[in-house]
């Protein structure tokens, strides 16, 4: 968890100004990593029970914009956000209970960045979601099939 001292600082060094909604947005995005916008309302709504939802979007957009925040959407996803920015990572979701986890990327970050045809674009973001199923869910997946 980053701490709101932490939290001012990053808002401070994107030029952002500093508010209690930025900073309490900024705090669940780093306790939650992945969290979808209703967690990430409750958690603010924990520290700031009389902010808005339109608030916490407006704040999620504007942590997006300057880097703060990384805005990921797995295909059937709403919407997810994460902390973790600056590097070159990829996801990995669970088909069946739709956990997420970051997995680095396995060539390295300027491989990954180099397509085999980049149709004239400067390419400065590669995006790699694997899919399958966590731990759990081939656990549960296991038993139910023992258990027939």
């Amino acid at each position: 968890m980053v701490g709101f001292s932490g939290a001012r600082d990053e808002l401070r060094s994107a030029d952002l100004r500093v508010t209690r909604p930025r900073l309490a947005v900024l705090e669940a995005v780093h306790a939650h990593p992945h969290a979808d916008t209703d967690t990430i309302l409750g958690a603010v709504r924990q520290i700031l029970p009389e902010v808005s939802r339109q608030a916490v979007y407006d704040v999620l957009a504007a942590l997006t914009l300057a880097g703060l925040v990384r805005r990921i959407q797995p295909s059937g996803s709403v919407a997810r956000y994460e902390a973790r920015v600056g590097d070159n990572h990829h996801h990995v979701v669970c088909r069946s209970c739709g956990t997420i986890g970051d997995v680095d990327c396995a060539v390295g970050e300027v491989a990954c960045l180099t397509p085999s045809a980049d149709n004239g674009f400067v390419v400065d973001e590669a995006e790699v979601i694997y899919w399958g199923q966590c731990p759990t869910c081939v656990t549960e997946l296991s038993t139910q099939s023992t258990q027939k």
